[in-house]
């Protein structure tokens, strides 16, 4: 597992990397935001009440920022996540709201 600082427009969040044997599981979160790979379950995070929105085709955070959100969580909509955004801007509606 790698972890590291990401700064996105000032805000710091942390990213996590785990290693699977054909690919990675990779997850960007700040105090409130979380934005996952394709690996991850909106379930959970629906039941729980959590900020969480979902990307695909991503091979590492910069890939995850750039990528438009293919769902998210209520708790994610009710920020203004919306499909079709960018990472970056889910992460920034999720932690800054």
């Amino acid at each position: 597992m790698i972890s590291e600082a990401i700064a996105v427009e000032g805000v710091e969040f942390c990213g996590i990397r785990i290693a699977t044997e054909h690919a990675a599981i990779l997850l960007l979160q700040g105090r409130r935001a979380n934005l996952g790979c394709g690996y991850f379950s909106l379930a959970p995070a629906e039941k729980l009440g959590d900020r969480f929105a979902i990307v695909t085709g991503v091979k590492d955070f910069a890939d995850m920022l750039d990528a438009a959100v293919i769902k998210a969580s209520p708790a994610a909509t009710a920020c203004g996540v919306t499909a079709g955004m960018s990472g970056r801007e889910a992460l920034l509606c999720m932690e800054c709201r």
